[in-house]
């Protein structure tokens, strides 16, 4: 029987699947592997099941002459903590898990939408301190998303699904920035330049994938060339919006709000977004529903079993 290891608890569920198959080890820590235990995982195990945070860099395989993992079945469709080029050069395969994230990736993005266009946050703090004293006319105005323009940084699967949403529940035009044009059941735009893009949006939401290809692509140029009334929403991952300028333009007015599931150093958030009140920061939420966690768990564990079983891998990255 091939040792899995499982680099932090998952769902019921999808660990009696993976110990019907596989001799499973569950490592009881909610933290990313450290340098230490990802050296000696590659060593221990036939087969990783690693999330995010798990750095498998090229200099960890480096590290390990012997190596004894032979996949690194990713548990969510990010795979950006993995050089999976360095991987395959190591001789060891990577997968991820697509599909499953996607719908409740783009439920978080309008909830971030909504809840910065709309200053929910804000309204929420305001009656937890005690401070809201009634209702009047002019109290936390906002923007009415309904009906606005909405740009969408990267049309992939979740990008699409964000867009889908907008436009048939918003009534939301759609613009999209993307390498390759797409075939979408609804009008959408695509735009070449990215700080093009940015000007002509009322809401912009990032959902590219991580990695060297997309980091700091949202900076100060393209968070300047944005309307003073619009918003930008982050589910992608943090590294893709250079933070420093992100806080520089919320701080000098240049945009006005902004909803952020992710962040560039996380788990660390600057004070300097926590102090705003017109930023919505969520706990990295995109898929934390129980459904969901479990079918994005079993797809990675069909992964490693395709593996166990000599087949042709489902989700080669």
């Amino acid at each position: 029987m091939l040792k899995l290891l499982i680099t932090r608890k998952l769902p019921d569920a999808v660990l009696d699947r993976a110990r019907e198959v596989f001799d499973v080890t569950v490592r009881d820590n909610t933290a990313p592997l450290n340098r230490e235990e990802l050296i000696q995982s590659l060593s221990d195990y036939d087969v990783v099941l690693p999330t995010l945070g798990d750095a498998y860099s090229a200099d960890i395989f480096d590290s390990v002459p012997d190596k004894r993992t032979k996949l690194l079945a990713n548990f969510g469709v990010g795979y950006n903590h993995i050089d999976a080029a360095a991987a395959r050069t190591a001789g060891i395969e990577v997968t991820n898990t697509p599909g499953a994230v996607t719908d409740a990736t783009a439920d978080i993005a309008l909830t971030l939408m909504l809840m910065t266009c709309r200053r929910a946050g804000e309204g929420e703090r305001m009656v937890r301190a005690g401070q809201w004293e009634g209702w009047h006319p002019t109290q936390l105005l906002g923007l009415h998303m309904s009906g606005k323009m909405l740009g969408v940084v990267g049309m992939g699967r979740i990008g699409q699904a964000i867009a889908q949403r907008a436009h048939f529940g918003f009534g939301m035009s759609v613009k999209y920035y993307n390498r390759s044009p797409k075939e979408m059941s609804f009008p959408a735009e695509q735009i070449s330049d990215l700080r093009d893009l940015a000007a002509q949006v009322d809401v912009m939401v990032i959902a590219v994938p991580g990695g060297a290809d997309t980091h700091h692509l949202i900076d100060a140029s393209v968070l300047n060339a944005m309307k003073p009334h619009a918003h930008v929403v982050n589910i992608a991952r943090g590294d893709v919006v250079k933070e420093a300028d992100l806080i520089a333009a919320l701080s000098e007015g240049r945009i006005a709000g902004a909803g952020l599931d992710v962040y560039e150093f996380e788990p660390r958030v600057p004070q300097a977004l926590i102090d705003m009140e017109n930023v919505t920061l969520l706990p990295h939420l995109g898929t934390a529903a129980l459904e969901v966690r479990t079918a994005m768990g079993l797809m990675a564990v069909d992964n490693a079993i395709a593996f166990e079983k000599g087949h042709p891998l489902p989700n080669p990255v």
